[in-house]
């Protein structure tokens, strides 16, 4: 099944519930869809959704349980508050906060022991993918297995591969750049857990737009895509959710 998850960074007041109302509202069947929130919107935005197919997630969770860490928020505060999955290691979080892979590990582990799923982000920057795009590939696979190292499961897991020099700046890889690192994206998870890696979901999350989603997910080992700007509003994130529909 296709997955479609949106991430609104650093957006979204409480007037914006109306755009989390609508998309709600316009799921098709045969598609996961999902909005990954701001934590300060997370519970009222899970208690828009309640009832319908839209599943709310976080954008980052501490690795850590209950504890004196001011402004963390762990797995079981997420669980609360309504959310269904978290963002982990996302490039700006890598880049902003200085997370390396033992620390994103760390808040895969404990974020599915604390009973949410985990999209996983991983990806090249621009100096590594002009390396060339073997090159490329295999630094992203290392990062891939870093991430999850340690007590953590195929189940539950979501993994998105976003080039980093693409991420807002309007430019992508080519379908069958993506559709090559995807491949050896899926032969690291297969590595590292078995055939149970052949089961764990593949986005792609640079700049997928309204425009772009249906050749970029039409491609083999490409299971959906992580929506970044196109999912604040809802009509441009449905039509994205629709392309993905329509593939099945």
């Amino acid at each position: 099944m296709m997955h479609i998850l949106g991430n609104w960074k650093m957006n979204g007041l409480a007037g914006d519930l109306a755009e989390v109302q609508r998309t709600a509202a316009g799921i098709p069947d045969g598609v996961v869809v999902g909005l990954a929130l701001p934590h300060t919107l997370v519970s009222r935005a899970a208690a828009v959704a309640a009832g319908t197919a839209l599943r709310i997630g976080a954008q980052d969770v501490t690795a850590g349980g209950m504890a004196a860490r001011t402004g963390d928020v762990n797995t079981a505060m997420l669980v609360d508050a309504g959310a269904h999955f978290v963002i982990v290691g996302h490039s700006e979080r890598r880049a902003f906060h200085h997370e390396d892979d033992a620390m994103i590990a760390g808040k895969v582990a404990a974020a599915q022991a604390g009973g949410l799923e985990v999209v996983l982000c991983v990806g090249e920057s621009l100096e590594e993918r002009d390396l060339g795009d073997a090159q490329a590939a295999e630094r992203v696979a290392r990062q891939l297995l870093a991430s999850l190292d340690g007590e953590i499961a195929a189940g539950g897991l979501v993994v998105a591969y976003e080039p980093i020099w693409a991420i807002g700046t309007g430019r992508t890889p080519t379908p069958l750049q993506i559709a090559a690192m995807h491949a050896r994206l899926r032969r690291a998870l297969v590595e590292r857990f078995g055939d149970a890696g052949a089961g764990v979901a593949l986005l792609y999350g640079g700049s997928a737009k309204p425009d772009n989603a249906a050749a970029i997910m039409s491609q083999p080992e490409i299971n959906g895509a992580l929506v970044g700007g196109a999912s604040l509003r809802a009509t441009d994130f449905l039509q994205i959710v629709e392309a993905a529909a329509r593939m099945g």
